[in-house]
C-alpha cells in the first residue's frame, strides 16, 4: 500500500489526470459581472439591530455634548493657549519659565 508505487491506483489516477488536457473555456459568460453587481445592489438592507440603533443615537448625543461643552468653555480653552498665564503670579508658570532659561 505504498502510494508512490506506480501500480497503486492513486498513482495511476494522478498520472492519467496529468496527461489529460483541459480544453474548457475559462472565461465568465457574457453579462455575468453585470448580473452579479445588479444582484448585490438589489438586496434589501437588513433592519438595524436594537444595539446598533442605540449606539448610533448615543454617538449623536455624545457629539452634541462635545460641541456644547466646547462652546461653554471656549474662554478657558483659548486662555490656556494664550501667551500669558491665567493667574498673574502663577508659581507653576514662573517655575517653568525659570527652568527654560
Amino acid at each position: 500500500m505504498n502510494p508512490s508505487d506506480p501500480l497503486h491506483p492513486w498513482s495511476r489516477l494522478a498520472a492519467g489526470a496529468r496527461r489529460h488536457a483541459d480544453d474548457r473555456d475559462l472565461a465568465a459568460p457574457y453579462g455575468f459581472a453585470t448580473r452579479v453587481a445588479a444582484l448585490a445592489m438589489a438586496t434589501e438592507r437588513a433592519r438595524a439591530s436594537l444595539l446598533e440603533r442605540f449606539s448610533l443615537r448615543a454617538m449623536g448625543i455624545a457629539c452634541l455634548l462635545l460641541v456644547t461643552s466646547l462652546a461653554a468653555n471656549y474662554s478657558a480653552i483659548s486662555a490656556a493657549f494664550a501667551e500669558e498665564p491665567l493667574v498673574p503670579g502663577d508659581p507653576v508658570a514662573e517655575l517653568l519659565d525659570s527652568s527654560a532659561s
